[in-house]
């Protein structure tokens, strides 16, 4: 799962985003804003994404996964 997410509704994403260790937090063209990448179970898709979007993601992209090596 993909997202961006203004830097002042961070952790309140963080709190409902579960994920494989921690997520990738990147730093996006404007400074206020950063994207989000994490792994979650294809399961927690659909029920996670509105909880998302109230807690202040935006841009929000479902992408499928090929493997995962641990």
């Amino acid at each position: 799962l993909m997202l961006n997410v203004e830097k002042a509704n961070l952790d309140c994403v963080l709190e409902v985003l579960p994920a494989l260790k921690r997520p990738t937090i990147s730093p996006l063209s404007d400074g206020e804003w950063l994207a989000v990448n994490t792994i979650l179970e294809e399961s927690l898709v659909r029920s996670i994404i509105p909880r998302l979007k109230e807690a202040g993601a935006q841009g929000i992209v479902e992408y499928p996964l090929n493997k995962i090596v641990v």
